[in-house]
């Protein structure tokens, strides 16, 4: 299994969410080029980036400050956020994004994402599912930054697409992002279970190097970590097996910060 920190843009700033409540932002000191530098030093191959401004206005944002990321070496990005057409997955493609998250329009518009894959390839393409459990126990998908509820299940989602049009799906537990309280294991072994195809990725509540190998046991793919890392809760030697390129320099808090 892969682990892939996770840099949030709000306004240009590195921030991280509670529960996707964007009135509960954490700042952090920084700055989008330094936060993806602390990551490659560490070993990092990939790197998530969320334009919340995007995920939630339907416009990509911070395109800017994507770009000169994605003008940096040694890493692979995937960027999701507002990506809601062709021409800009094209243009995300076209400077330098490994892959693009497409978000409410895969369950908005499934028709429409399918052809996107087609065309682009099913490995540029990822989609985030981003759920709360409702009532009677199922993950329900939410869209919009989080902000609008659907009537659609996770797995009711999922079987939009031609088993062979999705290799990459997200997905988030809500309810435990940014809050440190663990990961959903159910949640994912049942994906995992349910569509074993699919190379999912996890993301909520992960805390430690512990959640991480219980991740890693289910099976999916990839973990994708933003506050426990930006905390410095997992310390860089317990990376090694998530990192496989990792090269563990005595620390990485010097990392520059500007």
């Amino acid at each position: 299994m892969l682990l892939i920190p996770a840099i949030d843009l709000r306004g240009g700033r590195c921030v991280r969410l509670y529960q996707g409540n964007f009135g509960a932002e954490t700042r952090y000191d920084y700055s989008p080029r330094a936060l993806l530098e602390k990551y490659r030093v560490l070993g990092a191959s990939w790197v998530h980036i969320v334009d919340l401004d995007g995920a939630r206005d339907g416009v990509l944002a911070n395109r800017e400050v994507i770009a000169d990321l994605a003008a940096q070496r040694g890493l692979k990005l995937q960027v999701g956020g507002g990506i809601r057409s062709p021409e800009v997955i094209e243009d995300l493609i076209s400077s330098g994004i490994e892959r693009v998250v497409v978000g409410s329009a895969a369950v908005e518009r499934p028709d429409e994402v399918i052809d996107w894959t087609s065309r682009f390839g099913a490995d540029r393409i990822c989609l985030a599912l981003d759920v709360r459990y409702n009532e009677r126990g199922e993950p329900q998908v939410r869209t919009r930054g989080w902000q609008a509820g659907t009537a659609i299940s996770l797995w009711e989602a999922i079987a939009l697409y031609p088993a062979a049009g999705v290799r990459h799906v997200l997905c988030t537990d809500i309810e435990r992002d940014g809050a440190l309280t663990g990961p959903h294991l159910d949640l994912y072994r049942d994906a995992v279970a349910r569509f074993p195809r699919i190379a999912w990725q996890a993301s909520g509540g992960v805390r430690d190097a512990a959640d991480l190998a219980a991740l890693a046991r289910i099976g999916v793919a990839g973990a994708v970590s933003g506050k426990a890392l930006l905390e410095e809760r997992i310390r860089p030697e317990e990376l090694r097996p998530f990192f496989p390129d990792a090269s563990f320099p005595a620390s990485t808090s010097a990392t520059a910060r500007s």
